[in-house]
């Protein structure tokens, strides 16, 4: 269980360090990635992003 938390907490480093070279890409910017502003903070929901992410993964397991 420790080693599942430590795995997710090292690629949410890696995708938030990695984000704006994503967003040149065009990651980030799709029409199911919500960003909206709350009291002066800004919030990103990264719908469309996190399936793309995920089936370029899923495909790339399977094939490896």
């Amino acid at each position: 269980m420790i080693r599942w938390l430590f795995i997710i907490f090292m690629v949410l480093i890696l995708f938030s360090s990695v984000l704006p070279w994503l967003e040149k890409l065009g990651i980030g910017r799709l029409p199911g990635d919500l960003r909206f502003s709350i009291f002066g903070k800004k919030i990103f929901l990264p719908f469309a992003s996190t399936i793309l992410v995920s089936l370029v993964v899923f495909m790339l397991a399977r094939f490896v």
